[in-house]
């Protein structure tokens, strides 16, 4: 049996068992709410055959990067990315590594990644070899012609010619000395920045550095 003891607007609330009430409601007629013994509701519909998901079955429509096989054969053998197969799905990357976790799949290491990709590549086999310049993807037109200008003058050269003799060829921070067949760049580097124009060309604001030794002070905060 059943009793209604709220009706407003098309809704009702029935009290009584729920195997009897329901047994009572057409298939597929209404969505309802129902409240076990220990007075938690559980959402739910009447049951109906016809759209009752079998096992194995799922409300999303069916993608070959779910299949164990169908990955192996993309992302292992033909080196296919995970960034690739999601475009061609119009998922996320993290959604091709969900399903790859959960088939045991392994990703690359970044070692494997260069080597599929080609990175890192040196000499005339980098893409980017010898490219300076206009040549440089980079390249913006020169936007520092007076830095340029000046590097290229002959007060900057007698500089750095004194500044190499007076610090006898040898990094002033590491004390490494530039010898023959070294491959080691070295720099003139300023101490006081270079947008000071009276100091550009004063050797007693210049130092001689090796390129690891320059680029750290620029990363300790040297503007120069």
């Amino acid at each position: 049996m059943r009793e209604a003891y709220y009706e407003s607007g098309g809704a009702a609330i029935y009290c009584g068992d729920c195997r009897a009430v329901m047994a009572e409601m057409p298939a597929a007629s209404v969505q309802c709410c129902v409240r076990d013994a220990n007075g938690r509701f559980v959402k739910g519909h009447r049951y109906n055959p016809a759209t009752e998901f079998k096992k194995g079955q799922h409300w999303r429509p069916a993608q070959p990067f779910r299949n164990r096989e169908w990955l192996v054969r993309e992302y292992v053998e033909k080196k296919r990315t995970a960034a690739e197969i999601a475009a061609a799905f119009g998922v996320t990357a993290n959604a091709i590594h969900y399903w790859m976790h959960k088939h045991g799949i392994r990703g690359r290491s970044m070692s494997e990644i260069r080597a599929a990709r080609h990175w890192a590549l040196t000499g005339a086999a980098n893409g980017m070899h010898g490219r300076r310049g206009a040549k440089n993807p980079a390249w913006r037109g020169g936007i520092t012609p007076e830095r340029q200008a000046f590097y290229q003058s002959a007060d900057w050269k007698a500089a750095c010619r004194a500044v190499w003799r007076r610090d006898d060829a040898t990094c002033q921070d590491c004390g490494i000395r530039k010898t023959k067949g070294q491959t080691q760049q070295f720099h003139i580097h300023h101490i006081v920045s270079f947008a000071v124009v009276a100091l550009r060309a004063d050797v007693s604001n210049l130092i001689l550095l090796c390129a690891d030794c320059h680029h750290r002070r620029h990363r300790k905060g040297s503007t120069a």
